[in-house]
Order: structure tokens, then C-alpha cells, then sequence
């Protein structure tokens, strides 16, 4: 399971990160394109100091890096931070999947036994 390749703190950060709706939609942008965070800060009604932070949150979940190029600090996703969190819910899926299989066989075979 992945849940055991990554730590629990990393899982923690992966979640928080993604739980806000700001981030999530920042993620979805520098997957397509890369971003200054001054080109981030202008899509949003926020201070850049605000989106910064939030930048940060993303980083320090493995969502997206930051790269300095002259004056600027330029944000791109990164996919590797992206496929945990998509391994992760993939396990938890796996998860329910083998519950529902369980009760299903439960059901079934109650069904056999009153007949």
C-alpha cells in the first residue's frame, strides 16, 4: 500500500494541501503551464503575499516547485506529488472495494443459508 511508502506527515501535507480549493485550482494551472508567483497573484483575489503562502503549503506537499530566475520565483506542478496522491486514493479505493466485495459475500451466503 502506499500509504506505507510515504510517511504520515507527508500524507498529512499531501491532504492539507489539497484541501483547499485555491491550491487545488493553482496545482490544475502550473500542471499546464509554468507561473511566476507575481502571475499567480494576479488571478487572484488575494495578496501576493496570500498566494505565496499558499505556494509554500504546495511545496512543502510535493505538489509544485519553485525555481528563481532572475527577479522571479517560478512555479511549475510536479507530477510526482501528484501520482502519490493518486496512489493514495487508489489504495483507499482497493480498500472499499474489498469491504463492499466482503459484505456482498456475506449477503450471499446469509441468502443461501435461509434457503
Amino acid at each position: 500500500m502506499v500509504v506505507g511508502s510515504i510517511s504520515e506527515d507527508e500524507v498529512d501535507r499531501l491532504f492539507r494541501a489539497l484541501a483547499d480549493a485555491t491550491r487545488r485550482d493553482i496545482v490544475a494551472r502550473v500542471l499546464v503551464a509554468e507561473y511566476s508567483v507575481s502571475g499567480l497573484a494576479e488571478l487572484y483575489d488575494m495578496s501576493f503575499a496570500a498566494v505565496q503562502k499558499h505556494v509554500a503549503v504546495l511545496e512543502r506537499a510535493s505538489l509544485v516547485t519553485k525555481e528563481k530566475r532572475g527577479r522571479e520565483q517560478i512555479v511549475r506542478g510536479e507530477m510526482d506529488g501528484v501520482q502519490n496522491a493518486r496512489r493514495l486514493l487508489d489504495d483507499y479505493e482497493r480498500i472499499w472495494r474489498r469491504r463492499v466485495d466482503r459484505i456482498t459475500d456475506i449477503l450471499a451466503e446469509d441468502a443461501e443459508d435461509e434457503h
